[in-house]
């Protein structure tokens, strides 16, 4: 085993949290080894598995005024400088950024307007070590390189059990959890301190991306809030029924395809009933009509023409659509519905025509 006069660790990895010196098993230093730490770097010398001392930036030169403890363990031949075996834990003290926190299963939710509801949670943190030689007792032990992803797990478990906590607390909607975000992701932050300085780390930041419900749960959301966009819903289906009722009057060809949408629309919201009634309400005459109610007046009825069915005014002595003039009609004296020609009674009343 070859002797280390020079022990340093240049080329960190992007994910590296601590590298161990020499990898496996033990190095052979002795008095006078240099030992060259980077400015983001900690070194921790262990020998025998005890941390002896902890080393800042810079070029240090073992001896026994650095490390006491070695006067003790290195014996007398070679005047006091013969090889010793240990270890250098060169620690990251860099910030690692954007780390990702997420519910692996929904969390219960007790919604106080849609009840129990499932929801999941994700966001980001940030973190460093704070105390190297706590950390590489508590954490990284006697492994030779460790890396965030050997501890991500155990940091996201952490951060999910104090989040499902502090979500248990909070006594409102879910519509209303985003404008508490930053409020939680605060509490969030303080319930997680002590967690990460336990393992002498220290927890930088931490953001709550989102907090969102099942996709069957989203689209109930939507649901309502267009049933709340519609505002009156009687004024509404009010004026879907006028328009349908126009387009069949201005083109005749797509009649059928406008009575295929009302009684699609119908079957949503209970269009069949508004239309039959706006339908009724149209033709209606003063004598059908119950008391009080206002009815359309006869300047505005309108009949079929006879050549191309479409609807046209009452009055038109020709018709719009295709040109065709009217035959004369005789008109009713009581109800005034005009009627073909040669009719004896009213198609509508009953009353007896004049011939």
């Amino acid at each position: 085993m070859a002797v280390l006069d020079l022990i340093e660790h240049p080329d960190e990895s992007a994910n590296e949290i601590v590298h161990r010196e020499p990898e496996s098993g033990s190095g052979e230093f002795r008095l006078g080894s240099q030992l060259v730490v980077r400015e983001s770097q900690r070194a921790v010398f262990v020998r025998d598995g005890k941390a002896l001392d902890v080393f800042g930036p810079g070029r240090h030169t073992l001896s026994t005024n650095n490390i006491p403890l070695l006067g003790a363990l290195i014996g007398a031949p070679f005047g006091g400088k013969s090889p010793f075996t240990a270890e250098v834990f060169f620690v990251s003290l860099r910030e690692f950024t954007d780390m990702k926190w997420g519910t692996p299963q929904p969390l219960a939710f007790r919604d106080s307007e849609l009840g129990m509801v499932r929801l999941r949670a994700f966001g980001t943190y940030s973190m460093r070590v704070a105390e190297p030689q706590l950390f590489v007792n508590q954490v990284v032990g006697n492994r030779g390189n460790y890396t965030t992803g050997a501890i991500d797990d155990f940091l996201k478990s952490v951060v999910i059990a104090e989040f499902n906590d502090i979500l248990g607390g909070v006594q409102t909607t879910i519509l209303d959890l985003p404008a508490l975000s930053n409020e939680m992701a605060t509490a969030l932050r303080n319930a997680l301190s002590d967690d990460f300085e336990r393992l002498g780390l220290a927890l930088t930041t931490l953001q709550i991306s989102a907090v969102t419900p099942p996709e069957e749960v989203q689209k109930r959301i939507d649901e309502r809030s267009g049933m709340g966009a519609l505002g009156d819903m009687r004024a509404y289906t009010q004026y879907r029924t006028a328009q349908a009722i126009g387009d069949a009057a201005n083109n005749p060809g797509a009649a059928g395809d406008v009575a295929a949408t009302g009684v699609g629309f119908g079957a949503g919201l209970g269009m069949g009933q508004a239309m039959a009634g706006a339908v009724r309400d149209a033709f209606a005459t003063p004598e059908s009509a119950p008391a009080g109610a206002p009815v359309a007046s006869t300047a505005t009825a309108t009949v079929a023409c006879p050549n191309c069915q479409a609807i046209i005014p009452a009055n038109a002595k020709f018709c719009p659509n295709c040109g065709q003039a009217r035959a004369s009609t005789a008109v009713c004296p009581k109800c005034a519905t005009e009627n073909p020609v040669g009719a004896k009674f009213c198609t509508n009343c009953g009353t007896a025509l004049a011939q």
